[in-house]
């Protein structure tokens, strides 16, 4: 009773002012709204956008399949995110971000999805592993590891693991969709130390691959670090890591530094909303129009 106690003093002093009048449901409604205290979700309030930082590889792989990356005309790539978003810099801060804001939308990692946000449906298609293995929830993208020039052993070890069988149940396990891993993984007892860095969408599955090899090769020291896929990819082209993580395809002036992309997984990008929002569809046009400050609140979406 005593969490509900300023709200209930607060209308008791409402009603009070207003005596000479009757107070209507609509009044009530409003009232509530207004106190910031309501469980009622008003779809006439605005939407607050949520969007990755510049670097990262979900927003770039999230801008370019849903229109919001243009080229102009001389073929440069323009993003098309209003300047309105609020810009959050890992998975983990999206999603905080949308748990405790009503009206705000997201996108994360669909691997690293949980009860605090709920995930619309696209097109009417859900973010499943299944329907992002068959093609029909089309907003998907790969998993990628990036190395150059020539890797330690123990490099080469913990990355034959990842792709081996093993390696893949792992993946599988922890809701991401797996590549290969047709052969066991045999442990070469291999010491020293690794470093991985890079996209914050790779690392939640990144961390389970570590503790399951070094479960296998105790010896083996392998710190990851996060932030984005380009500052990951930048730190093995400058050799401060071993293993760069990157949640988008390396861009050609990558490819030129003679790094070297691996696929370990597909995921899909999944669109979030608070679970109090009775949004569960969004068409990919009307999410494109939400990134863009074309669509700016929740009534011009529902039905």
């Amino acid at each position: 009773m005593k969490k509900y106690f300023p709200l209930a003093t607060a209308f008791l002093l409402f009603v009070t002012i207003s005596s000479a009048c009757t107070v209507t449901e609509e009044e009530v409604r409003n009232f509530t709204v207004n106190s910031g205290n309501t469980t009622v979700f008003d779809p006439s309030r605005e939407i607050t956008v949520i969007s990755r930082e510049t670097g990262s590889g979900t927003r770039d792989s999230f801008t370019e399949l849903l229109g919001i990356e243009v080229k102009d005309e001389s073929g440069n790539k323009k993003d098309l995110t209003t300047p309105d978003a609020i810009i959050s810099n890992s998975t983990s801060v999206v999603m905080t971000s949308v748990a405790n804001n009503r009206y705000a939308i997201g996108y994360i990692s669909s691997g690293s999805l949980n009860d605090t946000v709920k995930a619309v449906k696209v097109n009417g298609i859900e973010p499943t592993v299944e329907n992002i293995k068959n093609g029909t929830y089309t907003i998907s993208r790969p998993f990628n590891i990036v190395t150059a020039g020539n890797i330690s052993d123990l490099t080469e070890d913990f990355i034959s693991f990842i792709l081996s069988s093993d390696g893949q149940k792992v993946i599988e396990e922890n809701r991401y969709i797996p590549v290969s891993g047709s052969e066991k993984f045999t442990n070469s007892g291999l010491s020293g130390k690794i470093t991985v860095a890079g996209s914050s969408s790779v690392a939640p599955v990144m961390e389970k691959l570590k503790e399951a090899y070094q479960r296998i090769n105790p010896d083996a020291d392998i710190e990851i670090q996060l932030s984005d896929s380009s500052t990951g990819i930048n730190a093995v082209i400058n050799r401060t890591c071993d293993i760069g993580m990157a949640s988008r395809e390396l861009k050609a002036s990558e490819l030129e530094k003679g790094l070297v992309s691996t696929v370990i997984a597909m995921d899909g990008i999944a669109v979030i909303v608070n679970t109090e929002n009775p949004v569960d569809n969004l068409t990919t046009d009307q999410i494109k129009a939400i990134y863009t400050g074309e669509i700016t609140r929740w009534n011009e979406v529902l039905n």
